[in-house]
Order: C-alpha cells, then sequence, then structure tokens
C-alpha cells in the first residue's frame, strides 16, 4: 500500500505496517511535550487521576516559555509548578531562566526531536517539528496528562496534502513568505485536520531554519501537522546535535493527496498578512501607507539566527524610526550567544532595538511588548487574531524579519527591496 510519510511514521508507531486517512490509531509517543501556561493543568489531571510516575523520564519534557523570565505573581506559580514536577520526576529535558528558550527553537536546535519520531505538544505550534521530518501535532492539556502516564496518544489518521514549490526564490524571500503564500491560498481553514506536506525543488535548497517557520504554521491553516520529507539538508542540521538516531521515511511516488497545489518561488514577493487573520495576505510593497508603532523579531516562528542575520544585513547603518519601538529576542540562548558572537547584538543596540531575553512574551500580548489601543505592529510571530498582541483595539501584521526590519527603518510597512 502506497503511503505518505505522514502514515508512514504514524503507522510505525502504531505497530502496523500502513495504515490509511480517517482511520483511529493507538499510537506511541517518542516526546510529550509542556509549556508553562498548559503544563500546570495536564500536571493537575495527572496526579487526580492517581498517577505516581511518567512512562519516561527522558520523553516528557517540559519549558516554561511564555510568560519567562516571570512577569508577575501567577506566572511565577505557573512555572513553579513545572520546576517541582520535574524535579519530583528526574525529567532530563527541563530548562530554567538562563537555559530556556522558546519551546519550539529549544527542541529542534537542542537535537531533543530528531527525524521519524511523532511528538504531541499541549502548545498548537508543536507542529513545527515537521521540518525534520518528525509528524508532530498539538493537543490538549488532558491529553498530554494521558501520554505522560502512558507514553500512547489516540488520534486519527489526516488527510495528506502536498504543497510543491519549484523555482528559484527572490531576494528577500524566505520560508514566512512561503507559507503565507499558502495560507493566503487556502485559508484558515484550508487544510482543516490535514497533514501539509511540503515538497519541490525550491524545498529541497531551502534552509531547517526556513523550513521550521513553514512547518510552524501549519496550524493556521488548520492543519494536524506539516512536514517536510528529510534529506541531506536534513541529515547535515542532524549531525552533532541529534540525541538519539532518527529515521528518515519518505512519501512513496503513488501516494494518495486529497490536494496538491503548486507554486513558483519566483513569483513569491516578500508578503504580509493583514489583520485579523494569517489569511489576509498581501504583497508588502502593497502596504507602504501603513504605519507601525512597534516591530517584533523573534518567536518559535523567525526567532532563529538566521532570521536575526537578515534583520541585520537590513538594520546595518541606519536607524530605527523615531516613532518606532523595535524588540528583537533571540529565541534560544545559544542563539543569543550567536548573535553576540557575530556583532547582530551591536548592530541591533546601534539602531535603538531593544534587545530581550528568550521568550514568547510579546506573540501572546503577554509581557515585553503588548500593544496599546489604536496601535499597529508588524510582528514575526504566527498569529495576528484581534487582541493577539494587546489591546483588542491593537492591529497585527506578521512579516518575515526582512520586512518586518525594513519597517522598522521607515516607520511604515516596507517592502526591503525599496530601501
Amino acid at each position: 500500500m502506497a503511503s505518505t510519510i505522514t502514515e508512514k511514521i504514524i503507522a510505525a508507531h502504531a505497530g502496523r505496517d500502513s495504515v490509511a486517512a480517517g482511520e483511529f490509531v493507538y499510537a506511541t509517543v517518542d516526546i510529550a511535550l509542556g509549556n508553562d501556561i498548559t503544563a500546570p493543568i495536564a500536571i493537575r489531571e495527572f496526579a487526580e487521576a492517581g498517577f505516581d510516575k511518567v512512562f519516561d523520564p527522558e520523553k516528557v519534557v517540559m519549558v516554561p516559555d511564555h510568560f519567562t523570565p516571570n512577569k508577575d505573581i501567577k506566572s511565577a506559580e505557573q512555572s513553579k509548578i513545572l520546576r517541582d514536577f520535574s524535579r519530583r520526576h528526574k525529567l532530563t529535558h527541563y530548562w530554567e531562566v538562563g537555559r530556556v528558550g522558546v519551546e519550539h527553537a529549544l527542541l529542534p536546535e537542542q537535537g531533543v526531536v530528531v527525524p521519524g519520531d511523532l511528538v504531541i505538544g499541549a502548545d498548537s505550534h508543536t507542529c513545527t517539528y515537521g521540518a525534520v521530518g518528525a509528524f508532530a501535532t498539538g493537543v490538549g492539556s488532558t491529553d498530554l496528562a494521558a501520554a505522560m502516564a502512558s507514553g500512547k496518544v489516540w488520534l486519527r489518521v489526516p488527510e495528506s496534502m502536498k504543497f510543491v514549490f519549484e523555482g528559484r526564490r527572490r531576494r528577500w524571500v524566505g520560508g514566512k513568505d512561503f507559507i503565507l503564500a499558502v495560507i493566503g491560498k487556502i485559508g484558515v481553514s484550508g487544510a482543516l485536520y490535514r497533514a501539509m506536506e511540503f515538497t519541490g525543488s525550491a524545498i529541497g535548497t531551502l534552509p531547517m531554519e526556513d523550513r521550521l517557520t513553514m512547518c510552524n504554521m501549519a496550524i493556521e491553516a488548520g492543519a494536524k501537522n506539516g512536514i517536510v520529507p528529510p534529506d541531506d539538508i536534513t541529515a547535515e542540521y542532524e549531525k552533532g546535535r541529534a540525541e538519539r538516531e532518527g529515521v528518515f521515511y519518505n512519501s512513496d511516488e503513488d501516494a494518495a493527496y486529497v490536494e496538491t497545489h503548486s507554486f513558483n518561488a519566483a513569483e513569491i514577493q516578500p508578503l504580509v498578512a493583514c489583520p485579523h487573520l494569517p489569511e489576509n495576505v498581501r504583497a508588502a510593497a502593497e502596504l507602504d501607507g501603513v504605519k507601525v508603532d512597534q516591530v517584533v523579531i523573534g518567536s518559535c516562528t523567525n526567532g532563529r539566527i538566521s532570521d536575526l542575520r537578515t534583520a541585520a544585513e537590513i538594520l546595518k547603518g541606519r536607524k530605527v524610526h523615531e516613532d518606532v519601538r523595535l524588540l528583537v529576542l533571540p529565541a534560544t540562548p545559544a542563539i543569543y550567544r550567536q548573535a553576540m558572537d557575530e556583532g547582530l547584538l551591536e548592530i541591533f543596540a546601534d539602531v535603538d532595538a531593544v534587545i530581550g531575553p528568550p521568550t514568547c512574551g510579546p506573540c501572546l500580548g503577554g509581557h515585553m511588548g503588548c500593544l496599546a489601543s489604536g496601535e499597529t505592529a508588524v510582528a514575526t510571530t504566527n498569529r495576528n487574531f484581534v487582541g493577539r498582541m494587546g489591546h483588542p483595539e491593537s492591529q497585527v501584521y506578521l512579516s518575515g524579519p526582512a520586512v518586518a526590519a525594513a519597517s522598522a527603518v521607515t516607520g511604515r510597512i516596507t517592502d526591503p527591496n525599496e530601501l
């Protein structure tokens, strides 16, 4: 039976030779992930169900990243629940402030997730890990509690969609623009409970960090998971970092897809998702008159070193517009250190940016950059719903780091090619 990569990974973890879209399976979990918002609920359910130990302390992962450093008493209490649980169960993968990073940047970087894994996380952007050829999906806190105890998850096998990118991408165009092009075409429910498989020659040359960005936003199209079949770029990325040996699955040539969409990479411009949905996609060049109050470069979507390099290339020798607040948040301590070693942080400081610690912070309107009524932000984050980054009467435009940096300089949404 011909199978997609998603079906092969699920089948392997369900102890089956094959599975079909629509089937319900009970599958083994390689990584079960929680953060400081979702894990406290899972931990409470875990205790109330009478469980006294996790199925494997190396496979249950806790990352307090959303409100770290803690912004108030409530967030401190949330983080303490994770800390106490991790110590009690001697979890291998728990990071405290100073070591902690944004979870979906931290786990691939540290080699915790490897190709062929089945990963669940009580966070919708768990789908990020599909970039390394894993099946990864978000679940509820009660599902996480069950998985922490049993090492199993119950799920329905998703139908698969294929997104084929061919051709050579333009300057300043990256994975964020690719995925915005997809969501702009199919809409925020266009891949509802489906697997989004990204392939083609343009994906084959796309760096791992851009692939992580694409898979991160699969959920913004309603997908169950996003995935890129592993290749030489995957192997090179995993070399020296993977904690375990991964399994490289690939789709069969005659595998069935419910839909296939094709894109010419050369035709994709720097793009922006306008308020208040990620599907409201327009070319940055068409939004020249939109005034900007705040720019955020960071998050699990675009806070990696390549994103910071892109932003620094545009910002170097310039200044942030006097009416704009620019926040730069490296996604992990290792990225922060690398940005420091490469002189990127000096560039950001010279242009009057605020450089913050690794945190989800402003992405969810949590702290370190909430918006006031009537304010507008350009952010390299993944959601721009009403009130997502602060006041319900604020507006959020989503972009890649190039557009964000250019907009910080001009004070209005700007295509970086126009600088």
